[in-house]
């Protein structure tokens, strides 16, 4: 049972650096010393479980920054280090702790050696001076005082304050995601870096575009890649397994794709992916190719393994449906590649949409697609529930197209949302993710299911024929 629940469970030792750098906090034992160490679970934000445990147990609030990987630390051992900035003391530890200065530590300080070299890795990049030996934003002392002076000035204006409550749920050097409490409306920065950078600019294209089905944006970091945003009233969509507010919120999105049928042009330059007829095109072959050598490459069996001949004929299907798509005359508009229940906040007032790093222009029904998935796995396949979603989705667009258009995007959206899923992102292109074996199952796995979406669509084809 313990080693089941260590399982389930990361040690992290946590390196608290104060006094900008000059002191480090640690528990004394003997003469010499130990990081404060937390157990958190595995699976789950590290940032905001890691903060709440230090905080519970330790009586520390402090600020994360950076996993140091110094030769020698983590590894086998199963430890993991966490770099953190302190910003305040609010409870008692479950055992003395001591500021002890930078300077008068030595390998010898410390019972475990390794902690002396993360703490000098931590050190080197969290007051580094220069932009260029600079981590990330977020890993330098001080940036969550400037994030916090920022924000002050942002809300000055509107006559409210920081109160000191805040929640830190995501932490890397480049990426950051923190909830703010003030006397008034609570408020989210959010900042990202490579490989989601193109979310900022995508996010303040989109959000000015179309207000109501955003979160209001109240300001943005261009140096940071972030922005500062009201918190939403409402429940994550993931939250909720009743039916209606599924339903509400394919209608949100239908809206907000009609609205966005003349801004295609615009949403493309601010970053979003070009998932229109003429690329997914371009697309069929390159990518068929690439998946008649991951096939080649399989090693166990079953699952399926596609041959070449088979392939071909799915590449040939996939070309077909995207004519017919084409031929339909559905306007191509703003979708989600990542519509699930956690990016999408429901309140009896509206729908709010967050996460635009996988924004696309292309058949709307896609996106319709990705929200039907994720309705199965949260409230089960029930068929009632599926069809009144895409009634209450298929209703927005009764005004626009007619039925038989959106009754053949609907035919053929099952097959195509799979492909422009899978050959829409860059992992397929990218040769040293193609190599993790995780990566090429999971797209062996994508176009197993592509192809059982052509037989089916073939078999509903051939019934209609009858």
């Amino acid at each position: 049972m313990a080693t089941a629940e260590q399982n389930e469970c990361e040690t992290y030792r946590i390196i608290i650096l104060g006094g900008g750098g000059t002191q480090v906090l640690l528990v004394p034992e003997d003469d010499r010393f130990a990081l404060l160490s937390v157990a958190i679970p595995r699976w789950q934000r590290v940032a905001e479980d890691l903060t709440a445990t230090v905080k519970t147990d330790w009586g520390e609030e402090v600020i994360c920054l950076l996993n140091p990987d110094a030769p020698g630390t983590t590894n086998g051992s199963g430890i993991r280090y966490q770099a953190t900035e302190h910003w305040c003391s609010n409870g008692r530890p479950k055992m003395p702790t001591q500021w002890v200065p930078v300077s008068a530590l030595s390998p010898d300080s410390l019972i475990d050696a390794c902690d002396y070299s993360a703490i000098s890795q931590s050190l080197a990049k969290c007051i580094a001076r220069t932009p260029e030996s600079l981590a990330g934003p977020f890993a330098h002392l001080g940036w969550f005082k400037a994030l916090c002076d920022w924000v002050e000035a942002v809300i000055e204006p509107a006559g409210f304050r920081l109160n000191g409550n805040f929640r830190q749920l995501n932490a890397t050097p480049s990426f950051s995601l923190v909830r703010l409490e003030t006397d008034g409306p609570a408020l989210w920065f959010k900042a990202v870096g490579e490989p989601n950078q193109k979310e900022f600019p995508i996010t303040s294209a989109v959000a000015h575009l179309f207000p109501n089905h955003l979160p209001r944006v109240l300001a943005v970091r261009p140096d940071w890649n972030g922005w500062l945003t009201c918190e939403v009233a409402g429940k994550l969509l993931c939250e909720v397994v009743e039916a209606a507010p599924w339903e509400r919120a394919a209608a949100g999105l239908a809206r907000l794709q009609i609205e966005s049928i003349d801004h295609g042009a615009r949403i493309l330059a601010a970053g979003a992916r070009d998932l229109g007829t003429v690329p997914l095109s371009k697309l069929i072959q390159p990518f068929m190719e690439k998946m008649a050598q991951l096939m080649e490459r399989q090693t166990k069996f079953p699952p399926q393994v596609l041959n070449r001949k088979e392939l071909l004929l799915l590449g040939d299907r996939v070309q077909n449906a995207v004519d017919a798509l084409e031929a339909l005359g559905i306007p191509e508009t703003l979708g989600h590649l990542d519509l699930n229940p956690g990016n999408i906040i429901v309140s009896p007032s509206r729908c709010t949409f967050l996460d635009w790093a996988e924004a696309y222009i292309g058949n709307p029904f896609f996106s319709l697609q990705y929200l039907l998935e994720h309705l199965r796995r949260t409230i089960g396949p029930v068929s009632q529930a599926e069809e009144r979603l895409i009634e209450s989705y298929c209703a927005q667009w009764e005004q626009v197209l007619p039925p038989a258009a959106i009754a053949g995007g609907l035919a053929l959206a099952p097959l195509l949302a799979v492909f422009a899923y899978a050959a829409g992102s860059n992992s397929w292109e990218d040769k040293e993710r193609l190599e993790e074996p995780a990566t090429a199952g999971y797209l062996r796995g994508l176009t197993r299911r592509m192809n059982r979406e052509a037989d089916e669509l073939a078999s509903r084809r051939s019934l209609c024929l009858q």
